[in-house]
């Protein structure tokens, strides 16, 4: 057996190539021992003759992990092991790459917790505490806490100011180690040595010998009673002993407190957990350095019995080279971009968290437009009104909006229920919603006094089903064989609520969670825009400077919306190409049949001319939409990224008002048939925007809808929800 093991050990160098010796970087002493004995630990478990083609193991003390991205930069060292936001610096500021990264034993990611000792403190009454920070621009630490205050408002943050400077007002104190250098005023409470000798001064460092460093010295700043809250993740509360925990809690999101074993549901958010990185040009030989340490020593480790490279407990300290915690570490490859292994998500955040320093782009609101007529209209809205430049970005859908505001390509939309559904699943997070009611009071002192003037419950809108009033033999459960119109690929009204209802007596079970079946088994063909196949043939496409395919998802195909259906419904003027049956929503039902007379499509339609489908196989007329529906429609919602949400509000609340006071203005944010077209950016119906930023999406689109849409997605494809699900946590 021991001449086999040295015949695989031999394998492992020979394949692995490891002729160079590799240089790993340290930031205390014990780290320096754990290093040294790895070090003497891979010499140990090899051959005689293979040490001197096995590139040995050399550690470089350095004092912080700044000085350690700087010595690898010039060449003085080759790999550390950074916190994720860290790792992110060091790729997009300095040039390094990432190799390897950290897997625990939940996926590759951490949560980030706020840990008290037993009091009456919350999540919102922060400010003027004493706060403890695993790192400066650390995720659990700083990142994701940091963008959860923001993002509920509680934190205030002015454009003009540094990120440092507004933390240091909101608390009263803090230790933020790696602050020394940039807002020295987050170190007050960090107890490391000083020293005017770099390479001896540990206060406020990213090092172990600042006692505060990392979410273990976070939690050590609050046990020892230096700070209030500790911002960690959650991997640092399984050193908490099982006779201590009854003395801590966790602060939780709704403003709730939890015991320490309720950290899943008790978080202030998730991030990628430590990576390892090096320079470009030693990746390939830093990548199987890296691998044959962990083949010897890893937890599966053939010599872990020798060194055990995932555990600090004998060198006086805790996540030494690695977290303590990790399993495995998992290898990155060359074609792997960092937003790939830190997550669109994250990037985002660091980036709206001002990690790469400040740009244009931060006082730039992005809206996302799916059409040439929603483009004019948006270039329209930037011109009226006295605010942040509006800068209107072009996309193909509504799903398309949601992946560019996810690659932070865009920032805001105003999407319908269905794609707030959708959304609310890729990450976003609602920022102000539209309101329906007769009347609408707009609140001036920003956010957190909008706060309390939203409504108790949304108006809804209905769903309905509308057919011409001459064509006697179309009702619900005969649509066999017949042409339907619907306003787009997800909508509420056009495609998530009318296969609810018995659309075919042939036809009645066979799709019970899926419309796209549903609809292509029941119907000889359709519009449904963003669709394709037989629910392509009917519609027509765009002309003139909005040409485009039949079928697109946006207004440049004539035949989309709750326009475009009723269009389909009444045919073209050819009269070629026309539906049996609209479904579309009811709030501008009337004005559009006016409108179709006004644009030049259609002349002598009226609204007598229409009547409504009921599910019980009643026609009624227009006007009975309230008792003849397919269902209510939850407002549309405007979403952004979460550290977004405080600017994006400011921007349209300050549109709103700038609007307001001018009547004259021939701009109006809730009306589009100027534009030749209808709910353009936003629903014509719309009467005011009403704060919701402190509302979970799920609780605006109410349980009835939202648990329908997710019982039709859990069955339907839906190309955008496999782009959001594609978890940077656990993919690896």
């Amino acid at each position: 057996m021991r001449a086999m093991h040295g015949v695989l050990i031999v394998f492992i160098c020979l394949d692995y190539g490891l002729g160079k010796k590799m240089r790993w970087c340290t930031v205390s002493e014990p780290e320096q021992k754990k290093c040294a004995e790895l070090a003497k630990a891979l010499v140990a478990v090899l051959p005689v003759a293979a040490v001197a083609s096995f590139a040995r193991l050399s550690c470089i003390r350095t004092y912080s992990t700044s000085d350690c991205i700087n010595k690898i930069r010039a060449n003085s060292a080759d790999m550390v092991t950074l916190d994720a936001g860290e790792v992110y610096t060091a790729v997009k500021q300095f040039g390094l790459i990432a190799i390897a990264k950290e897997i625990y034993s939940d996926g590759g990611c951490i949560l980030s917790v706020a840990v008290v000792r037993n009091s009456t403190l919350d999540v919102r009454s922060l400010q003027g505490k004493r706060s403890c920070h695993a790192g400066l621009r650390w995720t659990a630490g700083w990142s994701l806490p940091l963008g959860f205050l923001l993002s509920r408002n509680y934190l205030t943050w002015a454009k003009e100011q540094p990120l440092s400077q507004a933390i240091s007002v909101f608390f009263n104190a803090s230790c933020v180690p790696g602050a020394a250098s940039i807002a020295p005023q987050l170190c007050a409470l960090c107890q490391g040595q000083k020293s005017y000798i770099a390479r001896r001064n540990f206060h406020c460092e990213t090092t172990h010998s600042e006692p505060f460093y990392n979410s273990q010295g976070a939690i050590r700043c609050l046990k020892t009673g230096a700070g209030d809250v500790a911002f960690v993740d959650h991997t640092a509360l399984w050193s908490i002993k099982e006779s201590e925990s009854d003395e801590y809690q966790l602060l939780c999101s709704d403003g709730t407190r939890a015991p320490l074993s309720d950290y899943r549901s008790c978080n202030l958010g998730r991030g990628p957990g430590q990576g390892v990185v090096t320079r470009f040009s030693v990746r390939k030989i830093a990548r199987k350095f890296v691998a044959a340490a962990q083949v010897a020593f890893g937890r599966r480790g053939r010599d872990r019995q020798r060194f055990q490279l995932f555990d600090s407990s004998m060198f006086g300290g805790a996540d030494l080279l690695f977290k303590d915690v990790t399993e495995k570490l998992v290898i990155l490859e060359d074609d792997r971009d960092i937003s790939q292994v830190l997550g669109l998500d994250y990037v985002a955040l660091l980036k709206g968290l001002g990690h790469e320093g400040s740009s244009l782009e931060d006082s730039v609101v992005r809206w996302c437009c799916i059409s040439n007529a929603e483009q004019r209209k948006c270039e329209h809205w930037a011109l009226n009104i006295k605010s942040d430049p509006l800068v209107c970005v072009r996309a193909a859908s509504m799903s398309d909006c949601v992946e560019k505001i996810k690659r932070d390509e865009v920032d805001a939309a105003s999407l319908d229920a269905t794609h707030a559904f959708i959304a609310g699943k890729c990450g976003l997070v609602p920022v102000v919603t539209e309101y329906y009611g007769k009347t609408c009071v707009t609140f001036e002192g920003g956010a957190e006094e909008a706060a309390h003037s939203e409504p108790k419950v949304f108006p809804s809108l209905a769903g309905v089903a509308v057919v011409k009033r001459s064509t006697r033999s179309v009702f619900f459960g005969n649509f066999g064989g017949r042409r339907s119109c619907h306003g787009h690929m997800y909508s509420p009204a056009g495609w998530l609520l009318p296969f609810r209802n018995p659309l075919s007596l042939e036809h009645n079970n066979t799709s019970p969670c899926n419309p796209n079946q549903a609809y292509n088994e029941v119907f000889w063909k359709g519009c449904l825009p963003g669709s394709h196949g037989n629910l392509c043939k009917v519609c027509m496409g765009g002309t003139g400077e909005a040409a485009t395919k039949r079928c697109a998802d946006n207004h440049n195909e004539r035949y989309y919306g709750n326009l475009g259906a009723l269009r389909c419904l009444v045919g073209d003027t050819s009269r070629k190409s026309y539906g049996d049956v609209a479904f579309l929503e009811q709030h501008n039902l009337e004005s559009n049949i006016l409108s179709l007379s006004s644009s030049g499509w259609a002349d002598g339609w009226q609204s007598w001319d229409f009547e409504l489908l009921c599910g019980d196989g009643r026609r009624e007329p227009l006007s009975e939409w309230e008792s003849c529906n397919l269902g209510a429609i939850p407002p549309n919602i405007i979403m952004t990224r979460p550290v977004l949400t405080s600017r994006i509000y400011d921007f349209l609340i300050k549109s709103q008002e700038t609007l307001a006071s001018n009547p004259e203005t021939d701009f109006s944010l809730f009306q589009s048939h100027q534009y030749g077209e209808s709910d353009l950016l936003f629903k014509d119906a719309t009467r005011c925007l009403i704060h919701t930023s402190h509302l979970n999406y799920r609780n605006i689109l109410g349980e009835e809808f939202y648990r329908l849409a997710e019982k039709v997605f859990n069955c339907t494809r839906a190309g955008i929800l496999e782009f959001c699900n594609q978890d940077v946590c656990s993919i690896f």
